[in-house]
This record gives structure tokens, C-alpha cells and sequence, in this order.
């Protein structure tokens, strides 16, 4: 008897969608994936890689969405917000209500919505509440999504992760790029998560939905950001920046944004209800893991 493909359609084909979709391209007889890119000659890599891709932006939907989502089994959106909410639902909301197969949908967000805690823990029943332009709009975006399970059972899942780290994208690259700087705001605290792990709670949520959930994914450490950046310099053998007072940093308006929110993240859920094991539960042994895959990426 043959079984049928499962389809995984990407709106956003980012950092998150590319290891999730390597992943599950393991097993191409049980897996296809898709996705959309707002960049044509990211498009083309994707298709050179097996990955059929199409454009998409606030101002380009998808032509035909009937025709390209038909048999689209799961769904996975991480498409930045506006004011007016998530593009992917302004565009195509209508569209994937109408879907025959659709198993699973899950929208990227971030910790935003929960706000500035003082340093104190949050957890998925916490009260929403964003103090920065950037959580109002993840927030806005989630309700959105959710809107759909609560009036037509769209199997929609929220997914709030911490600030994402992988090979080729963490404390390491920051160090070697010679812009480290390490920022002492005392009692501020950072949760992060690596990419493998985010990838292994979307896979559980895969196999064991739950419409209408929502999970934190984080890693078990929060952390400031100079110790991180200290744990980099040294792994590498380099010498640690200074540490210099916040109040004497100038930063960009997205770092500030970043700084605007104090607060512990709690991942119980995904291990009680997902069966989750952390590979990497702190950043020592998630940079280390980093700088193991980019000797063996530079090794290929």
C-alpha cells in the first residue's frame, strides 16, 4: 500500500525552514518540501537544492495559491509582521482555511509579546503584554493565526522562540566579524535556543499536534549577552572585549529594542507535552556544537 507524502509548504524559506526542511528531506520518499523567498536569486539556490520556490512579499501573493498549496499536509510561517499583521495571513488566510489535507500549521513568532518582566520568568500561561513596537506586532500576528483555530479549526500552533543561534549564525560570527561588543547591563538576561532544537520541537509538534497551542523555545540558561560573547572569545582563542556600561554603548535602534525587554523564558511545555530533551540546553555546549559543524562545513 503506498503511503502518501506529506507536504511541508514554507512561507519565509529562512535560517529555521532551511534546517527544518534538510531535515526532513532525509526521508524524501515520506517528505516534500516547498516554500517562498522574497529573493530571486535565493530562489534559484533553493531550486538548484531540490526545493521548488516561489516569490512572495507583502506586495506579491502567490498567483495561484488553489493550484500551489493543493495538497499541502503542513504549513510552517515565519513571514515578519507589520502594523497590519502577518503578510502571509493578510495574503492567504482565506486560502489555507480552504485546504483539503492541511494536518498542522505553525507560526515562527518570538518572546516578544510577553514584554519586560525585570528579569522575572514567563511561561506559556503568562499574561501578554509587549512593551516593544516589534512584540505588538508578533502579538498581533499570533492572534491572527489563533483566530483561525477558534472560528473555522485550522490546526494552527504558535511557537515563541528565544534569540536563534546555529552554525554560521551566532556569538562566534559576531566575535570573528571584529563588531563584538560586550554590554554590561546588570541583572539583563537573554534567552536563546539553537537551531537543532527548534528543529527537533517543530518535528514532535509534527508527529503529536495539538491545535491551538502555544510553546515557548528556549534553551534552560538564561544568560547576558557579554558572558556569551566572553564564552566565544575563548573557545576561539581570542582575546574578550572590554565591558563597557550600556548607558555608554551606542546602539542601533533594533539592539536597543532588544535591550527593552528583561525577562527569563520557562520551556517546561515542550519537554512535558513534546517529549523534548534539549540537545544543547546552555551556550557552552551549543557554540561548541557551532564550531564543530563549521569545521565539518569547511571540511566538505
Amino acid at each position: 500500500m503506498k503511503v502518501e507524502k506529506k507536504h511541508l509548504f514554507c512561507f519565509g524559506y529562512g535560517y529555521t525552514c532551511t534546517y527544518l526542511g534538510h531535515e526532513l528531506m532525509k526521508d524524501a520518499n515520506s517528505w516534500l518540501v516547498q516554500g517562498t523567498t522574497r529573493d530571486c536569486d535565493k530562489k534559484a539556490i533553493l531550486r538548484s537544492q531540490g526545493i521548488k520556490t516561489y516569490l512572495f512579499d507583502f506586495d506579491i501573493p502567490l498567483p495561484d495559491p488553489v493550484y500551489m498549496l493543493r495538497d499541502v499536509t503542513h504549513i510552517l510561517i515565519s513571514t515578519p509582521p507589520t502594523d497590519n499583521g502577518d503578510p502571509t495571513f493578510i495574503a492567504h488566510a482565506h486560502d489555507i482555511m480552504m485546504l483539503p489535507k492541511l494536518k498542522w500549521l505553525g507560526y515562527l513568532s518570538t518572546t516578544g509579546p510577553y514584554g519586560d518582566r525585570g528579569g522575572g520568568w514567563v511561561d506559556e500561561n503568562s499574561q501578554t503584554r509587549p512593551t516593544t513596537k516589534r512584540g505588538s506586532r508578533r502579538l498581533k500576528a499570533e492572534e491572527q493565526w489563533l483566530s483561525l483555530f477558534c472560528s473555522h479549526n485550522i490546526p494552527v500552533h504558535i511557537f515563541r522562540l528565544a534569540g536563534i543561534y546555529g552554525p554560521e549564525r551566532s556569538a562566534l560570527d559576531t566575535v570573528r566579524s571584529g563588531i563584538a561588543r560586550r554590554v554590561d547591563k546588570p541583572g539583563h538576561l537573554f534567552s536563546r535556543v539553537h537551531i537543532d532544537d527548534i528543529v527537533q520541537v517543530l518535528k514532535a509538534s509534527m508527529s503529536n499536534p495539538k491545535a491551538g497551542e502555544i510553546y515557548n523555545i528556549c534553551d534552560d540558561f538564561p544568560t547576558p549577552s557579554h558572558e556569551v560573547i566572553d564564552y566565544a572569545c575563548k573557545i576561539l582563542g581570542l582575546e574578550s572585549p572590554p565591558l563597557v556600561p550600556f548607558d555608554d554603548v551606542d546602539l542601533s535602534p533594533i539592539a536597543q529594542s532588544f535591550y527593552a525587554d528583561n525577562k527569563r523564558v520557562k520551556n517546561d511545555k515542550i519537554k512535558h507535552e513534546l517529549g523534548i530533551t534539549l540537545k544543547y540546553p546552555d551556550y557552552y555546549s551549543g557554540l561548541k556544537a557551532c564550531l564543530e559543524a563549521e569545521k565539518q562545513i569547511k571540511n566538505r
